[in-house]
């Protein structure tokens, strides 16, 4: 009797014949000019401010290291800290503004309604609008056409501007934000609830659910991936606003709606280029570690 043996492979050694996927040179054509003008305009600068924040520099002139001075600084800065409290409560609120009022029009406009793609488009505009076109047109309506209703329904508080109480004028700020904000949110949710199945709902229906029994046990949990894109990209967004504040109270009253791009902006125009290139530095810093939190939080979750 013959025995035949077949060769056998060791489990630990890799396949010496391994398909390598040969890149195509046209994936360097549009890598390589955009990664040369990302470091060009957004690493090398962010190197040079950085190395700047170590120093005394006005933004010209001559120079000298101060170590950490403006890092110690910053932190009793009572108009820095300022900027802070109000950036990161003004994004708080906003995000949830934004995404409760764009999550409503969503689950409005994918019913059975008539003129959805119209609506759709109609409620999308504020989205393509400059912010600070938006801006100037709400502090006519803030400074001017809202007193003058006040006044002519004797409503006191209503008779002057919000954008002139330091009380309020965020709440102001926000609105505004929000109009703009709400359209890209309702563009991502929409998304999400069209990608649910209809056949969930007619079993839904089927065993007595109403619609906001729904709405709760079957719509949110199903499109909550698109939530947290939303609060991320929101978020992130709304720590960077200048221009709708700019053209609605340029910071004010006083310094009470100053962000902190705008109190860095300031800083470079009036000659206190190191001091703001370190707040920027610790605001850079900041972004990340949220952006880090968000992604340890999302992580494992299959978003859309």
């Amino acid at each position: 009797m013959s025995i035949i043996t077949r060769p056998t492979t060791s489990v630990g050694q890799p396949h010496k014949q391994r398909s390598r996927r040969r890149v195509e040179p046209i994936f360097y054509v549009f890598l390589v000019p955009s990664l040369i003008l990302f470091t060009l305009a957004i690493t090398i600068p962010g190197i040079i401010g950085i190395f700047f924040s170590f120093t005394n520099s006005i933004g010209i002139g001559d120079w000298d290291f101060v170590g950490l001075t403006n890092y110690v600084a910053i932190f009793s800065d009572p108009a820095i800290l300022q900027s802070y409290l109000f950036t990161f409560g003004f994004s708080i609120v906003t995000v949830i503004a934004v995404n409760a009022v764009a999550f409503l029009l969503a689950v409005g406009l994918t019913s059975r309604i008539r003129m959805k793609s119209a609506l759709r488009t109609i409620f999308v505009i504020p989205m393509v609008v400059s912010g600070i076109i938006i801006a100037y047109v709400f502090n006519f309506l803030f400074s001017n056409s809202l007193p003058s209703l006040g006044a002519a329904a004797g409503i006191p508080w209503l008779e002057s501007s919000l954008l002139a109480n330091p009380d309020l004028a965020w709440v102001a700020i926000v609105l505004v934000t929000a109009w703009q904000a709400v359209p890209g949110a309702l563009l991502i949710y929409i998304a999400g609830l069209v990608a649910v199945p209809g056949d969930v709902y007619e079993a839904a229906e089927i065993d007595g659910a109403s619609k906001f029994q729904q709405l709760l046990k079957i719509t949110l949990p199903l499109v909550s991936g698109y939530v947290v894109i939303n609060i991320i990209l929101g978020f992130k967004g709304f720590l960077n606003a200048y221009d709708i504040i700019v053209g609605l109270t340029n910071g004010g009253p006083g310094t009470s709606t100053r962000s902190i791009a705008m109190t860095v902006i300031a800083g470079f125009n009036g000659g206190d280029y190191a001091y703001q290139m370190a707040n920027a530095t610790i605001f850079f810093v900041v972004a990340i570690v949220i952006s880090l939190v968000q992604l340890s939080l999302t992580r494992g979750r299959n978003a859309l």
